[in-house]
């Protein structure tokens, strides 16, 4: 015969057990999240290219590159021939650009790594986007001050609805969309709440809006 308190401390351990797997369990599930997993992707890429050179020092902008991001669902990666536009005559015998040379004599594109990627169920449009008034800022962050692009946001499908259901902090004038540095003269949220109604911005929240 067993002691009556160890029915007690049977019912207390299973507890415990019970506890800590739920633990275990809503641990490994947070760390999966895309706010771990991916923010501060920043893979290394065939070439140095820097963001805080062409885009922030050189004030070059994002439409010379990305040329059909107002045009195109996708904002397309620049193919050689946009890079040797400069660097026919810009450090032409440099060795970390050897692999441009090497693409634009071949014709073979660089394969550069994908940083910001979304499900193939998630349906992105950046033209959409673009042309409301929401800056690249609002997505990819600072790019113009970056060495090495890194994902800044977890671009799940809460932080969208966040975004969609609250578009106003991330409306800009459109003029400013690819002004990465640009500073309200004002409120930043009320002007964005004064473009959400004159240009008539609802952003969907139906499963419909992003998943086709």
């Amino acid at each position: 015969m067993f002691p009556k308190w160890t029915n007690k401390a049977v019912k207390i351990g299973l507890l415990f057990f019970a506890l800590a797997g739920a633990g275990v369990a809503g641990a490994a599930g947070l760390v999966h999240q895309p706010s771990f997993t991916d923010v501060g992707y920043s893979p290394e890429q065939p070439v140095p290219f820097s963001h805080k050179l062409h885009a922030g020092d050189m004030g070059m902008d994002c439409r010379f590159c990305h040329t059909s991001v107002e045009q195109s669902a996708v904002s397309s990666v620049p193919p050689t021939q946009t890079c040797m536009v400069c660097h026919t005559r810009v450090r032409t015998d440099s060795k970390l650009l050897l692999p441009v040379r090497e693409s634009f004599a071949s014709g073979k594109p660089v394969e550069w790594v994908k940083i910001h990627k979304l499900p193939d169920f998630a349906y992105f449009n950046h033209k959409a986007h673009v042309s409301s008034g929401v800056s690249c800022v609002s997505c990819h962050g600072r790019v113009d001050q970056m060495q090495e692009v890194a994902q800044v946001q977890p671009l799940n499908m809460s932080w969208c609805l966040d975004c969609h259901r609250n578009p106003a902090p991330n409306i800009r004038p459109k003029e400013f969309v690819t002004k990465l540095d640009w500073v309200p003269p004002r409120d930043p949220v009320e002007i964005g709440r004064e473009l959400v109604k004159a240009n008539k911005i609802n952003p969907p929240v139906n499963c419909g809006g992003c998943h086709r």
